[in-house]
């Protein structure tokens, strides 16, 4: 070893020690950091009341609750008519009418995706970094979406709910104000990733600010908008069907009511239709973007 390493084996020695003298810290500082997350975790528990006697007591009564929410379907009846007890029709009994709701939070969801986005994508210049007029448009407009996405939709909608009474239009207004939060960043965030050559181009040709905006930087960031806005539908059709619950339209008003009146298979009826619906729109969305995406990089 000597031979090989002729006078270096005192460096080489140091040096061994030195990477098992960092290892040995970095498990130390993981050790630590692991028990302090731990200790947040434990303290959060206590906090919030969730002990394990509670969710141990807990577990059987969920159990329970599903079961009897699962639908009495019989093989021998399966898709025989409404009337024969057993069969999915008899199940979904009230289709016609659920159908119609849940084409009204569809509508409530894609109403206030388009508000909200449109409106998210005004505030977005301002609040990306590096294109942002001044440092006061930039933490006005920060600021604006941070109150926006802080918010939750429900809250929104009682607030809604109180001005414009009950109906659909509470909810789209509290989407719509909740999209124009989360998909400001994301449109903000997508535009500070842009590449600012074609920007400087418009502007040394004497382009204003919203000409920059508009031939420059909207062209590179339309895909991940695009991208961005079909999510948003998918996430809001979900909001839709919660905020029902406070009035606010659509098919979580049909399901808060048969939740209250214990109406045990239309409520796992109701949660089959929302399921069905979200993996519909996923699809559609999926092809869609994909399709956009596609077209946009083709013109390009």
């Amino acid at each position: 070893m000597s031979t090989a390493y002729g006078n270096d084996l005192p460096a080489v020695i140091r040096g061994e020690e030195a990477y098992r003298a960092a290892r040995r810290q970095k498990r130390a500082q993981a050790l630590l950091g692991g028990l302090i997350l731990l200790a947040c975790l434990l303290a959060a528990a206590w906090v919030s009341e969730a002990h394990p006697a509670t969710l141990w007591a807990g577990l059987p009564r969920i159990g329970e609750y599903f079961a009897r929410i699962l639908p009495d379907l019989r093989w021998h009846a399966l898709f025989a008519g409404s009337e024969t007890e057993g069969s999915i029709a008899f199940w979904f009994y009230r289709l016609p009418e659920w159908a119609l709701l849940i084409l009204e939070t569809a509508n409530m969801a894609a109403l206030a995706t388009l508000l909200g986005s449109a409106a998210a994508l005004v505030l977005a210049f301002p609040a990306a970094r590096n294109i942002a007029p001044s440092p006061l448009a930039f933490h006005l407009a920060r600021r604006s979406l941070e109150a926006l996405r802080t918010v939750p939709e429900i809250v929104y909608a009682l607030i809604f709910v109180w001005a414009f009474g009950v109906g659909p239009l509470a909810g789209i207004l509290a989407i719509a104000l909740h999209s124009a939060g989360a998909n400001g960043k994301l449109f903000a965030e997508a535009i500070e990733n842009a590449d600012l050559k074609a920007w400087e181009g418009v502007q040394s040709a004497g382009g204003s600010w919203l000409h920059a905006c508009r031939f420059a930087v909207l062209p590179q960031v339309l895909p991940n908008i695009i991208s961005y806005l079909l999510l948003r539908f998918e996430v809001n059709i979900r909001s839709a069907s919660v905020i029902g619950f406070v009035g606010a339209g659509g098919i979580g008003e049909e399901l808060y009511k048969v939740i209250s009146f214990n109406y045990y298979e239309e409520i796992s009826a109701i949660v089959m239709l929302i399921i069905l619906t979200v993996a519909c729109v996923d699809l559609l969305s999926e092809r869609l973007r994909h399709a956009a995406i596609g077209r946009l990089e083709a013109a390009r």
